[in-house]
């Protein structure tokens, strides 16, 4: 079930669950029966925490332009293992 919102001239907004998909354009008003029409708004999307958003917008980033390494990080390196 998603949720839809309208708008009646008389009464303001108000919410109606419906299946996904089926929402009519206008909706009977609850409170006063008029035609109501409906409202689109952004979806009720929950807040994600910034360290995420940049993980995601580099994830993102790296499917397009990925960053390609052409030689090692500067650092120390580590010592090779003796020849047997």
């Amino acid at each position: 079930m998603a949720t839809y919102e309208y708008v009646c001239r008389d009464c303001g907004y108000f919410d109606v669950r419906l299946p996904m998909g089926t929402a009519p354009s206008e909706y009977g008003c609850a409170t006063c029966g008029h035609d109501a029409r409906r409202v689109y708004s952004p979806p009720n999307i929950s807040w994600v925490p910034p360290a995420l958003t940049a993980a995601f917008g580099r994830e993102e980033q790296s499917r397009d332009a990925p960053e390609v390494v052409t030689v090692p990080p500067p650092g120390r390196r580590r010592p090779r293992p003796p020849h047997p």
